[in-house]
This record gives structure tokens, sequence and C-alpha cells, in this order.
């Protein structure tokens, strides 16, 4: 499974020899990361030559999985397979990939992956992953795997762009976790939903501050026309509860809470915003555990704190005579 974000590169999106990434993040508190949920394993690869990449989150043991597609421009493979009333109940990883349609042919190098490691689902003659080193460490932030080409803030100009990028963030109530990883790519600006400011967006016209998106529209500023395909973001959420496919793609709806909570306007014409759930059900839910409205509360804010992390990670990036700058540069790290 995966979806595409971020800024095209053909010839990395074939390459399957995923590797941990090591770039450092900047100094900021644990927020926890989706690797805390048991059975996750994280793994980033980013391109040397030029600022995109995929990341691969993985459950070698399978995990019951949904999805929710809320961008109207989505780029996405084999999503139909997890709705409810579909023949398979796991996938093995979800792929998040820069490059547009043509990270799309990432997603190949992860099925051959898992397919020399016997992961997958047995078709008789052979075994097919549904979805490569990966990890169980906290992963990266920032400028790496799905985040290294993303901007935020693109709707009055590409040049009035920050640097978007990739976090994550975990939540734990009674003993069950919910975490998110979110690739941020996004066409509005990145908000705290703590404070209610802009941490990363648009900038005004000199590029010396934030401009504060929702306010501009709101005053009749016109946006500027965009490049379809360009914007969207991604994510994962995982739990370690037990759930049926139907309470997945319920959760992953509700997931979606988080993404309007930090990004405004979210779930536009030119996103294509789609979160995955899997659950890899190591901990069964008690009857005074958390059910789904708690879950759905949790998972809500894993992705909102995972979103805002995105940001907060990233750096300053150069691309030719273009400079995005990071949150940190306005003050907002």
């Amino acid at each position: 499974m995966r979806v595409a974000a971020g800024l095209p590169a053909k010839r990395a999106a074939n390459n399957h020899n995923l590797r941990m990434s090591r770039t450092p993040s900047p100094p900021a508190p644990r927020a926890g990361a989706i690797t805390d949920v048991a059975g996750i394993e994280v793994g980033h690869f980013s391109d040397p030559r030029r600022p995109t990449g995929c990341t691969v989150i993985l459950a070698r043991e399978g995990a019951v999985a949904g999805v929710d597609v809320r961008g109207a421009a989505p780029g996405t493979r084999e999503t139909d397979l997890l709705a409810a009333g579909n023949l398979v109940q796991h996938v093995h990883a979800v792929m998040l990939a820069g490059g547009s349609a043509w990270g799309l042919a990432a997603a190949d190098g992860a099925v051959r992956w898992l397919e020399e490691r016997g992961i997958g689902f047995d078709v008789r003659y052979g075994t097919l992953p549904i979805i490569p080193a990966a990890s169980k460490e906290p992963p990266a932030e920032g400028n790496v795997g799905a985040g290294s080409g993303a901007l935020v803030g693109k709707l009055f100009g590409v040049h009035r762009a920050m640097k978007g990028g990739i976090g994550t963030a975990s939540v734990t109530v009674h003993g069950v976790t919910v975490g998110a990883l979110i690739a941020c790519n996004a066409l509005g600006d990145v908000v705290d939903p703590d404070t209610a400011q802009v941490v990363a967006g648009a900038r005004t016209e000199d590029g010396r501050a934030l401009l504060d998106t929702r306010h501009a529209l709101l005053r009749g500023e016109l946006p500027t026309p965009l490049l379809a395909g360009t914007n969207t973001t991604l994510g994962v959420v995982a739990t370690d509860a037990v759930l049926t496919k139907v309470q997945a793609n319920r959760l992953a709806t509700t997931a979606h809470d988080g993404l309007a909570r930090a990004i405004n306007p979210v779930h536009t014409m030119s996103d294509g915003d789609t979160l995955f759930v899997l659950a890899t059900g190591r901990v069964r839910l008690a009857g005074d555990g958390p059910g789904m409205t708690v879950l759905g509360a949790m998972a809500a804010e894993a992705v909102a704190r995972a979103t805002v992390r995105a940001v907060r990670a990233a750096r300053t990036l150069q691309i030719g005579d273009s400079r995005f700058p990071c949150a940190a540069d306005l003050g907002q790290g």
C-alpha cells in the first residue's frame, strides 16, 4: 500500500533497497513515536540526488488495516482491498512515497523485499505481500523519507511556501497505544491546535513572516493557480489494540479529525489527504479499557501532534535559487 506526495523522483521510486535514515533531528521534547506500538517498524529512504524519498511502515506479522481518503487528488495503490467487504484481512506494510504518480513504483521494491523473506498472503503458488530494512527505534523526523521534499503553505504560490516534513507521535491510555506517522506536504498552513497559532505555512510577500492563510482567504485574498498532484498529507495510524476491519476503517475516518485540527485549509481539491490504520492486535481491549470512542480521540491526537512535529523537525531546503525556510527560521521551531 502506498500513496504519493512530494517532489518528483522517477528513478528514486524504483529503489527497493530501503535503509533507515540517520539524519539528526533538531532538539525537541519527545512526543512518542509510531514504533511505540508493538509490532510496528519504520524505515526511510532519502534520495541524495534530489529532495524526495519514501517511508515504509512495516508490520511483519500482519495487521488488520483500514483507510480513509479525504483529499480530492489522491495517488493510491490497492486501497480498495481495505474496504470492509473485500477479501484481504491483513496487510504487511504501508508505503508513503514522494514523486507524485512516479512514486507508486516504490511499492514494487517493498513487495520484493517482503516476498524474499516469505512475508505475505499465501496464494498457493507463492507468498504475495500485501503492502525494507526497517527499525523498531523511533524513526527520524523532518527532511527524511517521504518528508524529504515536502512543502506547506502553497496556496499563494510555491515561492511563499515553507518546508514540510515527516513527524511521529504516540498516545497511551490504560495500556493501549496509538501512534501516528505523518508526511506533511499540505497546501494549507500547519497550526498548533493547543495554541491556535500557525507554525508553518504561507508567508507574506516579503517572505519574512507568516501570512495566516485562513484569515487571508476570509479577507478575500485569492489563491494562486496550483500544479495538480503537488500537495497531500499522508499518514499511518497504528495501534496494538485488537480491531476488526470495520473498526480499523472507522478509526481511519476519526483520525482525520487530527488533520483538521493541525492543517488549515485541509482536504482541499488539490490535496490527496489519506490516512491508513494498522491494528497489530497485541493488546485485547478489556471491558474497562478504552473503546472505539477513546481510541478515536487518541488517534486524532496522535495525528495532530505528529503533523505539528513534521514541520517543527524540518530544516530549511534550498533548491537552486529557491529557498524554503523551516518553522525555526520564523521563530516557530
